[in-house]
């Protein structure tokens, strides 16, 4: 059989061959690192068993007399800590609670050891257990003092990992935090998905040889044929980092859980219910109690300034949908003419919410003069603490919407139905009538439920009585 060389333009690699394959960039700071705390972990247990043999009760004893002992002690002190991976980089070396389970079973293993070797002999009980406490501490403080130093270094730029970023550019911003916060890395550069396509991907590996990247967080996202492209990261010695979708990385109450081997994050439906409901309704029930005794003299001052100004009820009440798509009427002081709802129709070609969902005018014809006055200082709302007292509402929450609004709902919109409404919410704070968009309104409203604490509605509430007094977006 006769063999023929293939020239080298054409030839190219097998994918099932190692050939090619480099070696992984930082491996040697990866290694010096392994070999510093090995070096600790060992001066430490040797430095723990002299002194214990100096300070304990002394019996003759192949433990006591015979130095190479110390070699064992090593083999399974050391080994029982690696098993533990606690050699391994970041958080793994810092499991200073799996660090003393590892040491601690290691001297039960050697106390195991001396019965079985001495079966007839007495064992020093206090050497065994001075070892057992100076080896847990001097262990525990010399992974403080690496630690400390290495944290040290890195602020001064000094074994630093570097990386590369590859994520959708909307992305890149909020995973350079998440990166920054692990203070290991330097981030060297950054791209968008485009770079891991067939056309680009050799350019992008030259470039990550040729800039000597270690390490590359790739966002989830951006990983099409995953299988090929990790491959190509080896190959290339480049560490790869996933990172899970944003909504995963960011989401607080996001749970980790394992299901066999595969883990498996899962996040709280977003909604307020059980005793975080009851809760904030006791919150709700107080302030709403609080603030209808001090502000009942303005109200009926209002009350007045209406029926003055204008012909019609001092009231406006409104059908709105409310917690589980259920309606409900909404009680405001009357800003507009009597007539308001009917004239709408023929000014919504001068709707300025983009996508029409709501309907919102700077200049709105209808509103009268007391009108303009209570909506700049949104005491128009005021009624509405009724409404928080009957329980249909809250004082913090996605403002409840009229049923012209809610007939033009995606089915994703819906999700904010599901707690109750309130007279603010995260979405009036951040810019009330100025956001045009109502989708960026939406998302507000679904950050404040994922995000619910009494401490956060309490933050809302002191930012809605900023915001009033400075007539911010009201209109």
């Amino acid at each position: 059989m006769e063999f023929r060389t293939l020239p080298v333009k054409s030839y190219k690699l097998d994918l099932r061959s190692a050939r090619g394959t480099r070696l992984q960039r930082g491996l040697l700071i990866r290694l010096l690192r392994v070999a510093t705390l090995i070096s600790f972990d060992t001066i430490a247990l040797t430095l723990a068993w002299n002194v214990a043999l100096v300070s304990g009760t002394f019996i003759n004893s192949p433990w006591t007399q015979n130095q190479y002992f110390i070699f064992l002690i090593l083999l399974i002190g050391i080994g029982a800590i690696a098993n533990k991976g606690l050699y391994g980089s970041g958080l793994h070396r810092r499991n200073y609670l799996s660090l003393i389970n590892a040491v601690s079973s290691s001297n039960i293993f050697l106390l195991i050891i001396a019965f079985f070797y001495e079966p007839d002999s007495y064992l020093s009980r206090s050497i065994f257990v001075l070892f057992w406490l100076l080896s847990v501490t001097f262990i525990c403080t010399g992974r403080v003092i690496f630690d400390v130093s290495t944290k040290l270094l890195r602020h001064q730029g000094v074994i630093r990992h570097s990386a590369f970023l590859i994520a959708d550019t909307t992305e890149q911003e909020t995973y350079n935090k998440i990166i920054q916060k692990q203070d290991c890395y330097k981030v060297l550069g950054s791209a968008d998905a485009s770079c891991l396509d067939l056309n680009n991907r050799e350019a992008t590996f030259n470039y990550l040889r040729q800039q000597g990247i270690e390490e590359a967080f790739v966002s989830w996202s951006s990983i099409k044929n995953r299988l090929y492209v990790c491959w190509n990261f080896q190959t290339a010695g480049v560490i790869l980092r996933i990172l899970p979708s944003l909504s995963e990385v960011s989401h607080p109450k996001s749970q980790m859980t394992m299901v066999g081997q595969v883990p498996c994050m899962t996040i709280p439906a977003p909604i307020i219910a059980g005793s975080d409901f009851w809760l904030k309704r006791c919150f709700d029930l107080f302030c709403a109690s609080v603030l209808l005794f001090f502000l009942s003299p303005i109200m009926i001052a209002i009350a007045i300034s209406i029926k003055l100004d204008s012909p019609g009820s001092v009231f406006f009440k409104q059908k709105r949908v409310g917690l589980h798509g259920k309606y409900f009427h909404i009680w405001k002081f009357r800003t507009m003419v009597s007539d308001a709802e009917k004239l709408q129709a023929s000014l919504e070609a001068k709707n300025e919410i983009k996508d029409g969902v709501l309907f919102k005018m700077k200049n709105d014809p209808r509103v009268t003069k007391i009108g303009r006055f209570l909506r700049a200082y949104s005491l128009d709302e005021l009624p509405q603490i009724f409404n928080v007292l009957l329980g249909e509402m809250s004082l913090v929450g996605p403002r409840p919407l009229p049923t012209r609004d809610v007939e033009k709902f995606q089915k994703k919109h819906f999700i904010r139905q599901e707690v109750l409404p309130g007279i603010t919410g995260l979405w009036q704070v951040s810019g009330r009538s100025d956001i045009e968009n109502f989708e960026e309104g939406v998302q507000l409203d679904m950050t404040y439920i994922e995000n619910w604490s009494l401490w956060l509605d309490m933050k809302i509430l002191l930012s809605t009585v900023r915001v009033v007094l400075q007539k911010s977006g009201a209109y």
